[in-house]
């Protein structure tokens, strides 16, 4: 699968995130701030799988209709079972 730039982008964003609370962690940071700052980094983690997966969906689909390969709905329960399993 090709990755957008967007998409290296958002990872990168949630790198810096995680840099953020690391210097947060050894300064001494209060609780709440570092609890709230990791789950906006667990939120843009979630997003970023939910992108993930859908672009791949949208991909396996046109393929397997321009082969006439693998059953749609197989493609789809497989894109599902990814997201239960990032859970």
């Amino acid at each position: 699968m090709h990755y957008e730039n967007d998409m290296k982008n958002r990872i990168k964003r949630i790198e810096g995130q995680l840099r953020g609370i690391q210097k947060m962690l050894e300064d001494g940071q209060n609780c709440k701030d570092v609890v709230t700052q990791l789950s906006a980094a667990r939120s843009a983690i979630d997003r970023s799988i939910g992108v993930i997966v859908s672009t791949n969906l949208v991909e396996c689909v046109r393929e397997a209709n321009a082969k006439g390969d693998k059953d749609p709905e197989a493609l789809v329960n497989e894109a599902v079972n990814l997201l239960v399993k990032s859970r």
